[in-house]
């Protein structure tokens, strides 16, 4: 009887410190999904396609916390991840497999997720479409005034993006308007422009690489696969995971090599990823990131010359010392391969380093400055004004 006193004891103190520790910091407790109906109607998909998981569930945190480590988090069959045999083996399979020239797998998946978006709950990947985001926040979804406050390369990055997506509309129409048998409405009104950047961003965000064979349906390599609540699991730099389709259970798998702690978020490492990387190709910024650094636009063919917490890169400080040299082509090979030419030449290097960074104090204190001015200016107009 002591025995058990005891043991009700302690978790009614372990219930007690819980309840607290909620109400001191109820912004810090997860607030549970999986009564939503739109993730009951998800698990039910995954769940009729062999998925069962009972280490995890969805829902919305805003703090951080660190399963065992080498514990199987995920293990996603085969059957629920969305791949171009998906779309292959589709409704518009036969219209892909007879197209000239070739369609990327990229667009393949891109315009299945359009047709399944439009077809509704008539469409067996609707329990997924309907808990993808409606927008995405990376850079190439900013209207044009706030694309401007951005950095320059990070500006010239989302434009290639839009620009590519826009590409990918325009020398595509004559393939769209062929899977007009397959839609209820005119090609033009379903496959439109944003909604094709609405995939291709679903694709870009939310895809793990996956090698897949050849297709000789389609062009380019294939490396994609949307992975349902697999993709609900958010990046953490400092946090290191395995993961990869396994060949023998035929599934996406991915195992915990820092463990997690119980009833805290559970997180993936989605790569070395500098904050410029993630904003652009995800629509986040991470704080107290190992990855960051600062780029150095140049105007010129001069790629990654960075600026880190470390100080100017190798690459920047070879680059400066090689403009600190005349034409010489000894001098330049003995610079490359890390030899420092002479005192006043490494001097003058360090010298434009600082400069540099100076520039780069300054460029930042100016966008803040427009950013500021941007928010004031936004949150001065009337709401009804934003709405309309």
């Amino acid at each position: 009887m002591r025995g058990h006193s005891h043991r009700a004891g302690r978790t009614a103190r372990k219930r007690r410190q819980k309840r607290e520790s909620s109400t001191l910091c109820p912004s810090l407790s997860p607030v549970s999904l999986c009564h939503q109906p739109q993730h009951v109607k998800l698990w039910k998909f995954l769940h009729h396609r062999g998925f069962s998981s009972t280490l995890l569930q969805p829902a919305l945190f805003t703090g951080t916390t660190s399963y065992i480590p080498g514990q199987l988090i995920i293990s996603l069959p085969e059957s629920c991840l969305l791949t171009t045999s998906t779309v292959l083996h589709s409704y518009l399979g036969r219209y892909i497999k007879s197209w000239k020239p070739r369609l990327s797998p990229l667009l393949a998946l891109c315009i299945f997720l359009v047709c399944e978006r439009h077809r509704g709950e008539a469409s067996d990947w609707f329990p997924y479409i309907n808990v993808l985001p409606t927008v995405y926040t990376c850079p190439a979804y900013f209207s044009d005034d706030v694309m401007a406050l951005l950095p320059a390369s990070v500006r010239r990055r989302a434009l290639e993006q839009r620009e590519a997506v826009k590409e990918m509309h325009s020398t595509n129409q004559e393939f769209f308007r062929s899977l007009q048998p397959v839609l209820s409405q005119p090609t033009a009104d379903v496959l439109t422009y944003e909604a094709l950047r609405w995939a291709w961003f679903s694709v870009n965000t939310r895809t793990v690489f996956m090698s897949h064979a050849s297709s000789s349906f389609l062009s380019g390599p294939d490396n994609y696969a949307l992975a349902p609540f697999l993709d609900l699991l958010n990046h953490r730099p400092d946090v290191q995971v395995k993961a990869g389709f396994n060949d023998v259970t035929r599934c996406y798998e991915i195992r915990s090599v820092s463990g997690t702690l119980r009833y805290q978020q559970a997180f993936i490492n989605y790569g070395s990823h500098d904050n410029q990387q993630l904003l652009l190709e995800y629509g986040f910024v991470t704080t107290a990131n190992p990855h960051s650094v600062v780029y150095v636009d140049t105007g010129k063919p001069l790629h990654n010359l960075t600026v880190s917490s470390d100080g100017p890169s190798w690459r920047l400080m070879t680059a400066l010392r090689l403009l600190s040299l005349p034409q010489t082509l000894h001098q330049w090979k003995a610079v490359l391969l890390g030899q420092l030419v002479c005192e006043e030449r490494e001097q003058w290097s360090v010298r434009m380093a600082k400069r540099l960074c100076q520039r780069l104090l300054q460029d930042t204190c100016s966008a803040l400055d427009k950013v500021c001015a941007h928010v004031h200016e936004f949150n001065s107009v009337p709401v009804l004004q934003h709405i309309t």
